[in-house]
């Protein structure tokens, strides 16, 4: 749908159709996470509520774990569980971080609002089974998702967020108002009131939280838009990574040496 500013939004936050071998990427993804769970130090499929997807899975590193890190996927909250992003841990791991990756509820049984909350109950939940502080990465919803973690509003009790020292939105939907022109919208069924109130970008950043906004320099325009507001909106600080696009720009959390990963698991 294009309004006003003549912007279609259709095409706006489209990534397969713009990248080369777009479609086969989550066949990649999942391949990469099956072999990394056959050789990883993991507990897989932690319940942290009763829903079908209230599941979690935590991989411990070699040696005592510094804190913990949450991965939180994305896919529009339409799309994709935890299986497919294990490998993802691998950076993290090697910095001496515990990882946690949940899946939580998709839409259209969940609305957002109801799934920033469930992801509240699995970041809690994780937080709970390893000492120390914690950080938070999300790639695309879940880089909304991680980002609503950390407003003044977060669903996480206090002693929890207390805990957060660091989060790094990868490729963020941090503004949820432009998806209401998106077919996309029949299933979220995002109306005004919840498009804001689930919109980081209108909210506080609770203090003391080291944010950073992560982008692949070779998005699709929104997606750098989307990045720039939470730079803008949160005064934090938007790395670009050169010639990266929205389905690798998450790559660098396999490679221990890659700078996303000392972004969110580093000094």
């Amino acid at each position: 749908m294009t309004d006003a500013s003549g912007i279609d939004w259709e095409d706006a936050f489209a990534n397969a159709a713009h990248i080369p071998g777009g479609e086969g990427f989550p066949d990649l993804w999942q391949t990469a996470a099956e072999r990394f769970r056959g050789a990883a130090d993991g507990q897989i499929d932690i319940a942290y509520g009763d829903a079908p997807r209230a599941r979690l899975d935590l991989f411990r590193p070699s040696g005592p774990a510094r804190g913990l890190a949450v991965f939180l996927h994305g896919g529009f909250w339409l799309a994709f569980d935890k299986s497919y992003w294990s490998h993802l841990a691998s950076g993290a791991l090697a910095h001496g971080w515990a990882v946690a990756l949940p899946s939580y509820t998709l839409a259209p049984e969940a609305r957002v609002g109801e799934i920033v909350l469930q992801v509240g109950r699995a970041v809690a939940c994780a937080a709970g089974m390893i000492d120390g502080p914690f950080r938070l990465a999300g790639h695309s919803a879940g880089g909304h998702l991680a980002a609503r973690m950390v407003c003044e509003d977060s669903p996480l009790p206090a002693e929890i967020g207390a805990r957060i020292a660091r989060v790094v939105s990868i490729s963020g939907v941090h503004d949820l108002r432009p998806l209401q022109l998106h077919s996309m919208n029949r299933t979220l069924r995002l109306d005004p009131d919840e498009a804001a109130a689930e919109s980081p970008v209108l909210h506080r950043l609770r203090p003391g939280v080291a944010v950073t906004a992560w982008v692949g320099a070779a998005e699709r325009p929104e997606f750098l838009r989307q990045s720039a507001l939470l730079a803008e909106a949160w005064q934090v600080p938007l790395v670009a990574d050169p010639g990266r696009h929205h389905f690798d720009v998450i790559d660098g959390q396999a490679d221990p040496a890659h700078p996303l990963s000392h972004c969110l698991a580093g000094e």
